[in-house]
């Protein structure tokens, strides 16, 4: 009798334990009121419940480890390839094997195993303005550290992940030893220290604090598209362009929103089917029309501002050279004494 009884609450055990094909559980880093309507868009065509908890990416990765073979999370979302890179350094991403997925994502946008895949594109680019800077399409993130910039560039701090990435990425294209060497001049150019946010940059390009000003493509456009009438008017005075865009350039900088299917996910086929209904022409015009993000299918519809901006020639490295080459980047800003 003890022993059917204990057999009993094993097979409850077991069957507590099993996945649920029509659940999914979202641990999300990405902040955006169209990412609601892609999820719902994704319940209505496969009857999948999303249950989402958000937070901070480092916060969540924690969450990870710390729930540990328990955790009720199949999916993590976050923003830059630098930030993925420390969850899939904690071990808490699973490999996945998909045709769809490399069908529809460039294979620099994906990590080389599967761990976890690109779902839009974000451009590291410079806004100047237009009146001081001759020629702009001609720029490169290497003139930056040249003498002619001397005192005319505004940047964010160190600390920031998406200047953490960029400088990977050239520690990834040219070497430890230039990209050092780059640092130290483009700290040299600083028109002052490091202070707020890309917004912040954008203005004082505008005010005539600096001549240029390094920052994600997409608050550029926010701020043309927004209700707030003195950023509108800024945005309008100045001109964002994509670096390195020569016959011989190697292209913008790209960085990426990314997601990964987690080792101990419960729900693993509903994970999978997710991030490949994630890469459609449908589910990527939610995850970037509404926030200026790039799609990373080619075949999906942009809008009209970042039409504006006109066509871009990428940078081929892999984005996994961002995380990898990471820690890299951090000491040589440290050296630079970019502060």
């Amino acid at each position: 009798m003890k022993f059917l009884q204990f057999s009993f609450f094993a097979l409850l055990l077991v069957i507590s334990a099993c996945n649920n094909p029509k659940e999914l559980n979202i641990y999300s880093a990405r902040h955006y009121d169209t990412d609601q309507d892609l999820y719902a868009d994704f319940t209505a065509e496969t009857g999948i419940k999303i249950n989402l908890i958000e937070g901070g990416s480092d916060e969540l990765i924690e969450r990870i480890k710390s729930e540990g073979i328990n955790s009720p999370a199949d999916i993590l979302v976050t923003v830059d390839a630098g930030r993925i890179w420390r969850a899939e350094e904690n071990g808490i991403l699973a490999s996945v094997e998909s045709e769809v997925l490399e069908e529809r994502i460039p294979s620099a946008l994906r990590h080389p195993d599967g761990l976890w895949f690109g779902i839009s594109k974000r451009i590291r680019g410079m806004v100047v303005n237009p009146e001081k800077v001759e020629d702009p399409s001609t720029l490169t993130y290497e003139d930056l550290a040249s003498e002619e910039w001397n005192g005319r560039v505004c940047i964010r701090s160190s600390n920031n992940i998406y200047n953490q990435s960029l400088v990977a990425s050239l520690v990834e294209t040219i070497g430890a030893e230039a990209t050092e060497e780059w640092a130290k001049g483009l700290v040299e150019n600083m028109a002052r220290n490091p202070q707020g946010g890309d917004r912040d940059q954008i203005r004082a390009v505008a005010a005539g604090v600096c001549d240029v000003a390094v920052v994600n493509h997409y608050y550029f456009a926010m701020m043309l598209q927004g209700n707030d009438e003195d950023d509108k008017a800024i945005a309008e005075s100045l001109q964002f362009v994509f670096p390195n865009q020569g016959e011989n350039g190697r292209g913008a900088h790209v960085n990426i929103s990314v997601v990964g299917v987690l080792e101990n996910a419960p729900n693993r086929d509903a994970a999978v089917k997710f991030v490949e209904y994630m890469t459609n022409e449908k589910a990527q015009e939610y995850l970037t029309v509404g926030n200026n993000e790039y799609p990373i299918n080619d075949n999906a519809n942009i809008n009209s501002t970042l039409e504006s901006f006109g066509s871009y020639k990428s940078d081929a490295v892999n984005v996994s050279a961002l995380g990898r080459n990471n820690p890299e980047a951090i000491r040589i800003m440290d050296r630079a004494g970019w502060q």
